[in-house]
């Protein structure tokens, strides 16, 4: 699909595009660690904390009536971004997408896990999607299984099958790797898992920023996602998860407006989803969060992608020619999403990244909580460029000439 966006018209919406950094004009290729933010999402946060900021759920009196309004209209921004059928599942408000995988781990996997169960993961997880399930084996005594991956950090179908035994009571695998994009067939895994009796977690952090999302037709268990990602908020991430399973499974937190009554020899528990979220909840951060999906979805997800794959093809052609330069990721670029991971021969991917940041241009180095991806690739950090909708064809210019002067100086 070839992207019709009209991006100056976007980029004139991002007021930190107009700013400089170290002198020069702002490339900003660190989108995989956070996004920027729109004007529509900087006035709906300026909204609420100037016209409305008052708390939800207790006041009668109109800012806080105003203020439940926009929080719950968000919820139901955000299951329309998510394709969510009312009747099937819930949207939770969290911290973000660790908060929600943990709040899995804790409230499901804690309570139902026996010892010999299995939990299916990938080396590419985030440490986010790697963590909070190794405490889940110590504390149930579950078992830890990966799905083999190929040399470039993908795997077969072939691999899935059979890593996906009988005794897999759940599968918790990323919708996009933040190391190199790479997607996988999450239609086929879902319906293999569902198959064998086994629930499934997307870790859709990196992909729902990206790409349209439909939870209802995949018929995931759990997806977890960051607003700070999706030039929404920092502080702010949405849990879905299905209602029959949201029912049997216990408060994550325990305090305010997840109670339905409470004495002093005991409590139950509000209704779904406030069963969830205890205390005063980040309310600017939903309404910045549904802010910035409705100008996701009016701009459009297909298109934004279409865009991103289209900079990923530009990036991966102008380095090509660049003989010390290794690219990470597999090779079929329609499986990745708009990440470009790479290492330059003899140098260090700090240093890269420092010069790199003399030149105006943010790009991410490390391990990029993607550890055991690292060792999988037997290197200790790469650069990453990821992209996103703001960006275009004439910063990578400026990129790839800025690699070739740098190398220069450090090869």
């Amino acid at each position: 699909m070839t992207s019709t966006l009209d991006i100056q018209s976007i980029r004139e919406d991002f007021p930190a595009l107009a700013t400089t950094m170290r002198g020069k004009d702002l490339i900003y290729f660190d989108n995989g660690a956070t996004s920027l933010k729109p004007r529509p999402v900087l006035e709906a946060l300026q909204g609420y904390y100037g016209d409305y900021s008052a708390n939800i759920h207790r006041g009668v009196y109109e800012m806080s009536e105003r203020a439940t309004a926009a929080y719950d209209n968000a919820r139901e921004t955000i299951r329309r971004f998510l394709g969510v059928s009312p009747e099937q599942g819930e949207v939770i408000f969290t911290r973000g997408t660790t908060e929600s995988i943990n709040l899995v781990a804790y409230s499901w996997a804690v309570k139902f896990l026996k010892p010999g169960d299995e939990i299916l993961l990938t080396a590419m997880e985030h440490h986010s999607n790697i963590v909070p399930w190794q405490y889940v084996a110590q504390r149930t005594g579950a078992v830890l299984r990966y799905i083999p991956m190929t040399p470039e950090g993908a795997f077969t179908d072939e691999a899935l099958c059979g890593a996906l035994g009988p005794r897999v009571r759940l599968v918790a695998i990323t919708a996009m790797s933040n190391v190199t994009g790479y997607m996988p067939s999450l239609e086929g895994l879902v319906a293999r898992a569902r198959h064998q009796g086994a629930r499934v977690l997307v870790d859709g952090a990196q992909y729902a920023c990206h790409h349209a999302v439909n939870v209802t037709a995949l018929d995931c268990d759990f997806f977890a996602f960051s607003g700070h990602k999706m030039c929404g908020p920092t502080g702010i991430g949405v849990l879905y998860a299905k209602r029959e399973l949201l029912e049997e499974m216990d408060p994550f937190h325990y305090g305010g407006d997840m109670i339905q009554e409470v004495t002093l020899e005991g409590s139950t528990w509000a209704h779904l989803p406030e069963k969830f979220e205890a205390g005063t909840p980040h309310i600017a951060g939903a309404v910045g969060m549904a802010a910035a999906a409705e100008y996701l979805l009016e701009i459009g997800l297909e298109e934004i992608a279409a865009h991103e794959g289209d900079l990923l093809r530009y990036v991966t052609e102008a380095t090509e020619r660049l003989s010390y330069l290794r690219p990470f990721g597999p090779a079929a670029l329609e499986r990745r999403g708009g990440i470009f991971s790479f290492a330059l021969e003899g140098v260090h991917p700090h240093d890269v990244g420092s010069l790199l940041d003399q030149q105006g241009i943010a790009v991410r180095t490390g391990f990029h909580c993607a550890q055991p991806l690292m060792a999988h690739f037997g290197v200790v950090g790469t650069v990453r460029a990821s992209f996103y909708l703001y960006n275009t064809r004439e910063e990578i210019d400026r990129f790839v000439a800025a690699l070739e002067r740098l190398y220069g100086i450090l090869g």
